[in-house]
């Protein structure tokens, strides 16, 4: 990978929209160039995909939960249950399986405090094994 591609990488993360013109443009390419460049940057695994970036108040889901949770074993039947249940939550927007203490990190995304209580009461806690789990609450976005 050399300074286009990262180039090419950086204005797509700005903004996955460009069309190749406006890509290759930014860059310093013609479009052909471009266009193969991205092409094996996406045959190679380095760009994975593309997405749309969300209004989370919109969609009802601004209030934003870092939890950390321990289990009280860590057997196999036990992480995997915890983690099927875990993915399957539409609430649930991050789920890491952390190294040491605590087993999980999990971000959440409901409408509010009273959508948090009720989430965490009814699909979290029931879990066989949960032995702790801690709510953290963001006070600023910074990056």
């Amino acid at each position: 990978m050399d300074a286009v591609d990262r180039a090419i990488i950086a204005e797509l993360t700005r903004d996955g929209r460009l069309t190749n013109v406006e890509l290759a443009g930014r860059v310093g390419l013609t479009a052909g160039p471009c266009l193969r460049r991205v092409q094996r940057l996406e045959a190679d695994g380095v760009i994975q995909g593309y997405q749309a970036v969300l209004d989370p108040a919109a969609l009802g889901r601004s209030f934003e939960v870092l939890l950390n949770i321990t289990l009280e074993a860590n057997d196999a039947a036990a992480v995997d249950r915890f983690e099927q249940t875990l993915v399957a939550l539409d609430e649930v927007t991050e789920l890491r399986r952390l190294f040491g203490t605590p087993d999980y990190f999990v971000r959440v995304a409901v409408a509010d405090l009273t959508a948090y209580e009720a989430f965490l009461s009814t699909h979290v806690l029931p879990i066989p094994r949960v032995q702790r789990v801690t709510s953290a609450f963001t006070m600023k976005v910074i990056k």
